[in-house]
């Protein structure tokens, strides 16, 4: 009988195609940060000029700085916290997420916009600033993608999906408002974290499948 990643949070730790699966998720996760970096700063110096925005043009600036880097390190916080409780989680969550990135590493080394000429400052010698914030890599939001992602990913249990769902808006609401994102960076990511979804589904259908977030 083939093994699958069984049935309570304890034994699942002794699984070795379970320890296999969390090992390959995090290989590939490591892979994603390694392509974000050079895609960004690829980007970055590659950025050519800024242009207009109907929603950015007409909306003040705000300063965001502290919900935009501690409020989404305090998001992953979460995340984390959750994903340590549903272990069968893992392996998929990981790997949609490793895939998300590898995604947008592509994206952003198609489009150099530069940034809006009116945005709130943001602290570039924090870890998190330096590692995945750029200037050139705009499209599309990972502030609003990730968390639609894992709206999509934990769609079955609903108190998570409504908590990811408000925590994409959320994010969406403040990068706009900070100018840090144009209005398609944040709009087109619903739809592009849709398709990477679906993706990863396929890709790693027996992952998902012993998630038991199958919907």
């Amino acid at each position: 009988m083939k093994q699958t990643f069984s049935l309570s949070k304890n034994s699942v730790w002794r699984s070795k195609d379970f320890l296999y699966s969390v090992a390959v998720s995090l290989f590939l996760l490591f892979l994603s940060f390694f392509a974000n970096y050079f895609a960004g700063t690829y980007a970055n110096m590659r950025q050519s000029n800024s242009v207009s925005d109907i929603l950015l043009d007409n909306l003040p600036v705000f300063d965001v700085d502290a919900i935009f880097l501690d409020g989404f390190f305090l998001f992953w916080v979460v995340v984390t916290a959750i994903i340590l409780y549903r272990p069968k989680t893992i392996p998929f969550v990981v790997k949609s997420i490793a895939l998300f990135i590898l995604v947008r590493s592509v994206f952003i080394t198609l489009t150099h916009i530069a940034e809006f000429p009116l945005r709130a400052p943001v602290s570039s010698d924090g870890l998190i600033s330096s590692l995945f914030t750029f200037g050139g890599d705009l499209f599309f939001s990972a502030h609003t993608g990730l968390p639609f992602l894992m709206a999509l990913v934990y769609w079955k249990i609903k108190n998570l999906r409504f908590f990811f769902l408000i925590a994409s808006i959320f994010f969406a609401t403040i990068v706009i408002l900070g100018h840090l994102h144009y209005s398609i960076d944040v709009f087109s990511a619903f739809f592009i974290t849709d398709s990477i979804f679906r993706i990863a589904k396929k890709f790693f259908k027996k992952d998902y499948q012993n998630s038991n977030l199958a919907v």
